[in-house]
């Protein structure tokens, strides 16, 4: 009996059993390589599954990444309408709008180098839709150098520093203890030490909600003046200052304060509307560096995406200004003052552990040791908690891990938590209150 093996007959073909191609099934054979969802992403995926949606009156979303996006008191008026000029149906520079990058550029200026010679022109500033993409671009510009990434630290880094394969990615580990704090001296040692030409990290922190400033923030500027190493910064929670940093820093920080030279200092900066204009619908975002560094991210905005939204940039104009922007940082910083000091004490009365209050963005990064066992992991935490309808993001998912080289070492961060601030104070109180009550019956 022949061996041949059998393939699906097509029923519009007359040909024999001899005459059968192969069908290559290109799942089996690796033509599309397994894909990771970030870390928000899956829970909301699997809060779905129990039937959570956006807006849904009975659940609770703390794994929320977004701000609340309404008036706040003190805010500006909110953009309700887009008027869409029919010029704008045209493609709009890979760079973005020339009026866009002079805004920018200039509300950089007016925050960060009054007094300063060397001012940012629109030939330091690129326009892309959404904060991602605008770390996409900058990835895929990197050459063959070892790039330091922090631990934890945003979840969206872990596939985009395993997409491209120029550059390595190496960890840097921050101790809880230390309050998720890296002293300048220390960030010296990592880069001579580990041969580093590029460092990115979020400021502030997602998710510790760590903020560097101040001198420490000069200090970071300088060394990596020094040393030649290019400074990424994902500074989309600019606006989200608490306390000391609220008060000493002005109503945004930035890197850009302590650059010297715009061209020549190795510092990137990616911020936008997502966060710290409360518009993460809107999808736009910048990148502001020396005009070297935007020449070459443009050119892989031409490859990868082609440019910015037309209509979106034109509407984004009246934000971008000085007066706008101040008048919303400071409408933020009272809010979610409020709302930061309300979780941090339900969370600690429910014997939850913060290694430090955060500083900035709007999360808390809660140690689970002290709770009942059976809610000591954050994955079971999570999955008890979405049987409350309550969502919340486990730590692990911060514990970036480009290319899953470390899938042997258990996560050391699987005993945390990051619980958002960023939703109303109603659906805050709700899900606190659900938490409250899932501890005390475990």
């Amino acid at each position: 009996m022949s061996s041949q093996p059998k393939f699906p007959e097509d029923p519009n073909s007359h040909s024999t059993d001899a005459d059968a191609v192969p069908i290559m099934n290109p799942e089996a054979h690796g033509v599309f390589r397994p894909m990771h969802k970030t870390g928000v992403i899956y829970v909301m995926t699997e809060a779905a599954k129990l039937g959570f949606h956006y807006g849904h009156p009975d659940w609770a979303n703390l794994g929320q990444g977004a701000p609340e996006t309404g008036p706040l008191p003190g805010s500006p008026n909110r953009i309700e309408r887009i008027e869409v000029d029919p010029g704008s149906n045209e493609y709009a520079p890979v760079q973005g709008l020339l009026e866009v990058r002079e805004a920018v550029a200039e509300l950089y200026n007016a925050r960060y180098r009054a007094g300063m010679a060397s001012k940012f022109t629109a030939k330091n500033v690129a326009i892309s839709s959404g904060g991602r993409l605008a770390l996409t671009r900058i990835a895929a510009t990197l050459g063959n150098v070892n790039l330091g990434h922090f631990l934890p630290d945003y979840t969206a880094y872990e596939e985009l520093l395993d997409l491209f394969r120029a550059f390595v990615p190496l960890p840097i580990l921050l101790e809880g203890e230390l309050g998720f704090d890296l002293a300048p001296e220390r960030l010296r040692k990592e880069i001579v030490g580990k041969g580093l030409s590029a460092l990115l990290i979020s400021n502030p922190c997602n998710p510790t909600g760590h903020v560097i400033r101040g001198g420490a923030l000069r200090a970071w500027v300088d060394i990596c003046r020094e040393l030649g190493c290019v400074l990424i910064i994902d500074e989309f929670y600019a606006h989200y200052l608490y306390g000391g940093a609220a008060r000493q820093d002005g109503p945004s920080l930035s890197a850009m304060r302590y650059v010297q030279d715009v061209n020549k200092d190795p510092v990137v900066i990616v911020d936008g509307l997502t966060k710290n204009w409360r518009y993460p619908g809107w999808r736009l975002a910048w990148t502001v560096g020396p005009e070297w560094v935007i020449e070459r991210i443009t050119s892989a905005g031409s490859f990868i995406d082609g440019g910015p939204s037309h209509p979106v940039q034109r509407a984004a104009l009246p934000l971008i200004t000085k007066e706008h922007a101040d008048a919303e940082a400071r409408s933020i910083q009272a809010t979610f003052d409020e709302k930061r000091r309300l979780v941090v004490e339900r969370l600690r009365a429910m014997g939850m552990h913060l290694d430090a209050e955060p500083q900035g963005a709007f999360y808390c990064f809660a140690s689970l040791e002290n709770l009942p066992p059976s809610l000591r992991d954050g994955m079971a935490f999570f999955r008890k908690a979405l049987e409350r309808k309550v969502v919340v993001v486990p730590g692990q998912f911060f514990d970036v891990n480009p290319g899953k080289r470390r899938e042997h070492i258990p996560s050391r961060l699987r005993r945390y938590v990051r619980i958002s601030f960023g939703p109303n104070k109603d659906q805050l109180e709700l899900g606190l209150d659900r938490l409250d009550a899932m501890i005390r019956e475990s």
